[in-house]
């Protein structure tokens, strides 16, 4: 076993919470099938949003998860660099398996597919 970075992000339409929490859960809930992630393995997760992202934790969806309650979680504001994608959130989840890195399946939503096209799962 080793511990592994599993990266994902999406994109919102709006700044409301509903929507936030919404896209949140469904990059979350892609990253942990795709991933055949189990929350007893997982040593930590690390969500950002982007500065234009004030009106909910994104990190709050992971709670919705059944067996997640005591996965330490942390939210963060990411970079305010000119010209970076609007209204994104990405997760890192740091997870203990016998996967080679090659096999970790990235996940990139919405807007965020052109953060990492090459990674991305669409076609």
């Amino acid at each position: 076993m080793m511990l592994r970075g599993i990266r994902g992000a999406t994109t919102v339409e709006k700044n409301d919470e509903k929507d936030i929490l919404l896209a949140t859960y469904e990059l979350l809930n892609q990253m942990i099938i795709h991933n055949h992630v189990e929350p007893e393995k997982v040593a930590s997760v690390f969500i950002s949003a982007t500065p234009d992202m004030t009106e909910a934790f994104p990190a709050k969806a992971l709670r919705e998860f059944k067996g997640w309650k005591f996965v330490p979680v942390m939210c963060m504001q990411e970079l305010d660099v000119p010209g970076g994608l609007e209204r994104c959130i990405r997760v890192m989840i740091h997870y203990n398996t016998s996967s080679s890195q090659k096999d970790i399946q990235h996940i990139y939503l919405e807007n965020a597919v052109s953060l990492r096209p090459d990674l991305s799962n669409e076609e």
